[in-house]
């Protein structure tokens, strides 16, 4: 299903907390990238590649997204494992953080060597938008926003928008936007907020008004 829906510029996934939308969104993106980086290997002969960010996700929350940060270790460690298991070449996908409590160190070890996968917060993306940092977004093409109901018409989330735009000046074509939320309303209006300039599907996941006991 998230083959079907990942042709446009934008998405709304609507789905009830713990359905797994948020790794579903990465898990996409995430095989793309094994995919390029199993052709780069072959053409490089076994060298790998230098890493860009390719994949942004952005929480309102800090500690949603350490969470996010741990959780994507698990399925990564298991793809590893399993090339391993099958002779196939190891490649590695990175997960870096950023967010207002990153020491200076840290950031300055994201500007040298941005991971894969970057998970920030909508202040720290428009900090990086404003310094020379912003020229390691410039390989992103999916940007993951969780809890967009939390952002959706407030100030924090007009500030958002214009960052998200500002990104995509920066890219040879806008990023995909994907946002997750277990409950939106107006669905119309956040799918609206989410796409910008292209306002693009909401998808709702059908659920049950009562649970079923068995």
């Amino acid at each position: 299903a998230w083959e079907t829906i990942h042709g446009g510029g934008s998405t709304l996934v609507i789905a009830p907390t713990g359905s797994g939308k948020t790794l579903a969104a990465f898990m996409h993106s995430i095989n793309r990238l094994f995919k390029e980086r199993e052709s780069s290997l072959r053409t490089s002969r076994g060298k790998q590649p230098k890493t860009a960010t390719r994949i942004l996700y952005i929480s309102p929350l800090k500690a949603l997204g350490a969470d996010v940060q741990k959780n994507l270790g698990l399925p990564l460690r298991g793809i590893s494992a399993e090339r391993e298991r099958l002779g196939e070449p190891p490649i590695e996908i990175s997960v870096g953080m950023r967010t207002g409590d990153t020491p200076a160190a840290e950031r300055a070890s994201l500007l040298r060597h941005p991971p894969d996968i970057l998970i920030t917060t909508p202040e720290s993306l428009y900090l990086m938008l404003t310094s020379k940092a912003r020229e390691t977004l410039r390989s992103v093409d999916t940007v993951i926003i969780d809890e967009v109901h939390a952002v959706a018409g407030t100030k924090r989330g007009a500030h958002l928008a214009l960052s998200l735009e500002r990104l995509d000046l920066l890219l040879p074509s806008p990023a995909q936007r994907h946002g997750l939320s277990a409950t939106v309303r107006p669905v119309e209006r956040v799918a609206e907020f989410l796409g910008g300039a292209v306002p693009g599907p909401a998808v709702r996941r059908p659920s049950p008004r009562a649970p079923d006991p068995r």
